[in-house]
């Protein structure tokens, strides 16, 4: 060291020692400053990056959606468990409950996804658990008890992740957030006919995971034509790179059967309509997932700009709502409807919304209690409730 570099320690030692607040003051500032850009670093970045992280942090995870999966909880559980594969963190998808739509089951099978399903908490693959396409776990034994580290969704609700939390209900679908995911990660979709061994990125989105993610995006608004944002045609345009569309038509046209055929017609022959609201009952029924396609199909009749249909199977009542009307927000109608029911629940988007009432209890009797529901419902639809 030379000479002058000593004196200026020497200075600097003497000063320390003579100042030892304002020593400790600048180390404070230091730290604080060095803490506080390591902190506002992690918040900036993308949410894709920060989730990817977190996934990373996890020996293995489970994926979980909610109760029998449509196309959207399935594809936003698949991109979740492709982007832990990616960062080499052992993932399994599981659900509670069926899947019976036949559209559901070809989406399962067509893209070959590998769902478990669980019936209480202690079936769980793991401790930590990342929420898909819903904010609380429901539909198994002890699911109060299951506290995820991560909630991915789109659906209003209070529901929080411990590490991780991204609810965004202006989204059409949680697919979408999945896929800005891969976009915050710079990932690349891999073209059907393209093996990801062939494709040069640190990050990828598989063609099987594009082609779920897209049809996510239709199921979930429509066909883009209903409660959709500016992010769902920009996720859907980012994807179609990798879109198999031998696989997406065969998921979108699968075979129907005569008793979901049935169920849409007895809907459009039982409904009853006041002005420009329709309701039907469909007694009972094996196919509970008839119900939301029952209900499709009446709100496209002429002149109907809301509807709900409800049927029962095993001592539960379900019902399914559509609007297209500006005045009707369907999922807080069917939870204002449902709102003094023991045992029921019920709420949803604007466009759509669901319900359910347990009527083996005492406290609601079917089919006794049947003209007051429709009663209800009528009065929801019309603001009164």
């Amino acid at each position: 060291m030379s000479v002058a570099a000593e004196g200026v320690v020497r200075r600097a030692v003497v000063f320390a020692q003579s100042h030892p607040e304002l020593l400790a003051a600048i180390l404070v500032s230091l730290v604080v400053v060095v803490g506080g850009g390591y902190v506002l670093n992690r918040l900036t970045r993308p949410a894709g990056v920060r989730f990817a992280s977190m996934i990373a942090e996890h020996d293995r995870i489970t994926v979980l959606t909610h109760p029998n999966p449509d196309p959207d909880a399935m594809a936003a559980a698949m991109g979740v468990a492709s982007l832990a594969e990616q960062v080499e963190t052992e993932s399994t998808i599981q659900f509670p409950g069926k899947i019976r739509h036949q559209e559901n089951r070809a989406f399962r099978n067509v893209l070959e996804v590998e769902l478990d399903c669980i019936e209480r908490a202690a079936d769980l693959s793991s401790e930590s658990v990342v929420l898909v396409d819903h904010n609380e776990p429901r539909g198994f034994s002890n699911s109060e008890r299951v506290h995820p580290v991560a909630v991915v969704d789109h659906h209003p609700g209070e529901g929080r992740g411990e590490a991780f939390t991204d609810v965004r209900t202006e989204y059409g679908a949680c697919s979408s957030v999945i896929a800005e995911y891969f976009q915050d990660l710079d990932a690349t979709p891999v073209p059907p006919d393209t093996h990801e061994s062939e494709v040069e990125a640190t990050y990828v989105v598989p063609s099987r995971v594009a082609t779920g993610l897209f049809f996510g995006i239709l199921t979930d608004t429509n066909r883009l034509t209903s409660g959709i944002n500016s992010a769902d045609f920009t996720a859907s345009g980012y994807l179609s790179a990798g879109v198999d569309e031998s696989a997406l038509d065969r998921i979108a046209n699968p075979q129907v059967s005569a008793e979901t055929l049935e169920i849409k017609a007895t809907a459009i022959r039982e409904r009853q309509v006041e002005g420009a609201f329709a309701i039907s009952d469909v007694g009972n029924v094996s196919n509970v997932d008839a119900i939301p396609q029952a209900s499709d199909e009446l709100i496209l009749l002429e002149g109907v700009t809301a509807a709900v249909v409800y049927g029962a199977r095993n001592g539960v009542l379900y019902l399914s709502g559509r609007s297209r009307d500006d005045r009707v927000h369907m999922g807080r109608a069917i939870e204002a409807a449902l709102a003094d029911i023991p045992g029921a629940n019920g709420g949803g988007h604007a466009r759509m919304g669901g319900g359910q009432i347990t009527i083996d209890e005492e406290e609601f009797v079917w089919p006794a209690r049947r003209d007051t529901l429709t009663d209800r419902l009528w009065r929801a639809l019309e603001g009164d409730l």
